[in-house]
């Protein structure tokens, strides 16, 4: 099978059977987003989930949370991983935004990754989820996944990653396609063992093809 036969294969399968995936992350606003997203690096959407209840209720927004210090939201995050530098991240931001953008969350790349804790994964989530762009996170499940069923070839970074998938991506897919790797990658692609019995894009695969 070739790349542009299995990018048609694999995106068909899941623009039929989930045509709108949606953030495994609890949010009620974009600067709450911005927040779990910032939390989840190296740290499951699970865990973020359950410390940011009380982070939101306490800080809502972003000028509420730049009024706050890193002490403060440390004792709320800090059983997450790498608490303390999240802690001066989500303080730093949360000023930035409030000083800088009025509270509003930029709408480009550039701007986003002038705040702290804010990298080009984490800016291509916001980008995609709030305001619709055709803008591709790749994470650690998306880089795998990618490599593994044959999307990207030879990619040593997420960026050449990105890359790749967006050369091959529907401009008007891309947002979705961010969710659906992600969750494949999550549930069925796991990074040890990946579950191929129960894998529905099995006969677009190049790790399968491979292996037969």
């Amino acid at each position: 099978m070739n790349r542009k036969d299995r990018f048609e294969n694999i995106l068909n399968y899941f623009l039929k059977n989930q045509p709108n995936p949606v953030s495994e992350l609890d949010y009620g606003n974009p600067f709450q987003l911005l927040v779990a997203v910032i939390l989840s690096a190296q740290c499951t959407d699970k865990r973020v989930n359950k410390i940011t209840p009380d982070l939101f209720a306490n800080f809502p927004n972003a000028l509420s949370m730049s009024k706050s210090s890193v002490e403060e939201i440390y004792e709320y995050i800090k059983s997450c991983s790498y608490p303390n530098n999240k802690a001066k991240h989500l303080y730093g931001m949360a000023c930035e935004l409030t000083n800088r953008f009025i509270g509003e969350i930029p709408k480009t790349n550039e701007e986003l990754e002038s705040l702290p804790g804010v990298g080009r994964k984490t800016a291509n989530v916001i980008l995609s989820i709030i305001h619709d762009a055709p803008a591709l996170a790749v994470d650690t499940h998306v880089f795998r996944v990618a490599a593994r069923i044959g999307l990207s070839v030879n990619a040593k970074t997420p960026l050449e990653t990105e890359k790749q998938l967006v050369k091959y991506i529907p401009k008007e897919l891309i947002s979705r396609a961010h969710h659906w790797l992600i969750l494949h990658g999550r549930y069925v692609c796991i990074a040890r063992k990946p579950k191929c019995k129960d894998c529905a894009i099995i006969n677009y695969c190049l790790f399968n093809e491979k292996n037969i």
